[in-house]
């Protein structure tokens, strides 16, 4: 340890120097303030002992010069002086001293004072250095964040807007956003969008944001269905993500007409459908677990469809909506949520967000708070370079037994079938959607014979797919027939699905139309997407013609 002495008596300087070094110190002399200032530069000086009464520069003038110097490294300066009277010893400390030390020295009192004080210095050298690192780090992890940032800006809100369809807003509680919404629309109009919210929120949080929004894009871009979307997101993230990351998601289409809408609920808060009044409607809940949590044989692609009246909006929130806190530590919650939906026609997302943070009275917001709202307004076709059709017919014939029921996707793979017939891969989502609705009601309603009553009651969609699972465990002998026509010079698929059921009278099938209102399934469904739709005399047998055009 290196000590500076600074005094302008040759005697002092010679005595403290003996004590100093007898004590294995290392020494430097100076004889004003002026020479100390000048050995500060030139060498690491840990204890500074001062007097005050020196020529040139006195002790009381050199004392902030070294702290100034010093910065923000703690060096002790101990006075040396011969001054009795309080008002002296309040200056020392007042133009930064540490300490004092009176003439004549106590060789024990200085060698403590020594230690003391070298153990603070020694404290705050550590603490400085580990303040420089921490710099240091803070500014490459800066550095860092905005390239990430720069990267992320890019790859996600570069996505068109549709200001008319979909008023969103994400309010991230960190430099990144562990949620995002993702929206395009399909080759023949369809709207797409997607509500995800991955596990925490900031940087971990988004990784996952870059590889979901490709999926999400290219498949939009191909016409795929929300189920074939859905399936995709699932397994990459699952691959990608570690086991505790997951990311509930929404994912929505709304047909070109504005008319239907298909949807895929994972794991985020419950969906609202709101007419132009604000009253809602229908509270549908999430149907699966969040993408990312099952392998690819457990993951469940079934989808819900709507049907709605021009001007109805969904509203889809994240959970930090609901879970934001209010002073009293109680959560904003789902009655809240929707109380704030109906206050107002036509309520916006940022109404919503300030209803919220009034609600948490602005304090600091702990998680992304994120909604959307889409509004069922039919599209705003483009017009596209010319299409090419395939100019040869061709059939595809399906017959399924009670087994193969219980165990393949038959809608799939027909649809994957056609998918590579020119000009049929941009219809897909909408081909997906007829064919399965029209299997489904097949297998449902013609073949197990479950009524659709059960979805109007309490918990009824939950009754009514255990009662399914039920019935087709049990199913020994039954057949569906699927049959897919291409005609290349009307341009249009007829598909026709016949059932070995006991089939349905025409009041039935107008029942069974009245009822998808409500849970969104049946004849209107068909009838909205396809240009015709016919049953045989029993109704066992449904023909559905699908133009390309």
């Amino acid at each position: 340890m290196l000590i500076l002495v600074v005094d302008d008596q040759p005697l002092n300087c010679r005595l403290l120097t003996a004590m100093l070094e007898q004590q294995h110190y290392d020494v430097l002399v100076a004889n004003n303030g002026q020479e100390a200032l000048t050995l500060l530069h030139q060498h690491e000086v840990d204890i500074v002992l001062l007097d005050v009464m020196m020529p040139v520069m006195n002790g009381f003038e050199t004392a902030p010069k070294i702290k100034e110097y010093a910065g923000d490294v703690y060096l002790p300066i101990i006075f040396i002086t011969a001054l009795e009277d309080h008002a002296s010893f309040e200056k020392c400390l007042r133009v930064g001293g540490d300490d004092f030390i009176h003439k004549p020295f106590d060789r024990i009192i200085l060698s403590a004072k020594i230690r003391a004080h070298a153990r603070t210095r020694k404290l705050s050298k550590e603490a400085n250095e580990q303040k420089k690192q921490l710099e240091y780090h803070y500014n490459q992890t800066e550095r860092e964040h905005e390239i990430v940032e720069h990267i992320f800006r890019n790859a996600l809100s570069g996505q068109e807007r549709f200001d008319k369809l979909c008023d969103f807003h994400l309010s991230p509680a960190s430099m990144f956003n562990g949620d995002m919404f993702l929206m395009a629309k399909s080759p023949i109009g369809g709207f797409y969008c997607l509500l995800g919210d991955f596990t925490g929120h900031g940087l971990a949080a988004a990784v996952g944001a870059l590889p979901a929004s490709r999926i999400f894009y290219t498949m939009v871009q191909k016409g795929m269905a929300v189920g074939d979307i859905a399936t995709e997101l699932n397994s990459s993230l699952y691959t990608l993500l570690p086991g505790h990351m997951f990311c509930a998601a929404a994912i929505i289409e709304l047909s070109s007409s504005g008319k239907n809408i298909s949807a895929w609920l994972g794991g985020l808060p419950d969906v609202y459908l709101v007419n132009k009044e604000g009253r809602v409607l229908k509270t549908v809940e999430s149907q699966h677990m969040a993408l990312g949590i099952l392998d690819d044989d457990e993951f469940e692609r079934t989808i819900l469809h709507f049907e709605v009246d021009q001007g109805t909006r969904l509203v889809m929130a994240t959970d930090g909506i609901i879970e934001s806190e209010g002073p009293d530590g109680e959560m904003f919650g789902e009655g809240r949520f929707v109380d704030t939906l109906q206050s107002t026609p036509a309520i916006t997302t940022q109404n919503v967000i300030d209803q919220v943070r009034n609600y948490a009275q602005h304090a600091e917001q702990q998680d992304d708070l994120s909604i959307a709202i889409v509004n069922c307004l039919p599209a705003e076709l483009e017009q596209i370079g010319d299409t090419h059709y395939s100019s040869i017919p061709f059939e595809i014939a399906v017959s399924l037994d009670a087994e193969q029921m219980k165990n393949t996707d038959p809608v799939l793979e027909v649809v994957n079938v056609l998918s590579n017939v020119e000009g049929v891969d941009a219809h897909r989502s909408n081909i997906f959607l007829l064919l399965s609705e029209a299997y489904n009601n097949s297998l449902d309603h013609g073949v197990l014979g479950i009524s659709s009553e059960l979805k109007n009651q309490e918990d009824g969609f939950l009754e009514y797919y255990t009662q399914r699972a039920e019935a087709l465990s049990k199913l020994d002998t039954a057949s569906i027939e699927i049959l897919a026509s291409y005609n290349p010079e009307k341009r249009s698929i007829t598909f026709d699905i016949k059932d070995s059921g006991r089939g349905f009278s025409q009041p039935e099938l107008q029942s069974d139309s009245t009822l998808s209102e409500e849970h969104g399934r049946g004849v209107q469904l068909l009838s909205e997407i396809a240009d015709s739709v016919s049953y045989n005399r029993i109704g066992n047998e449904v023909k559905l013609v699908y133009s390309l055009d």
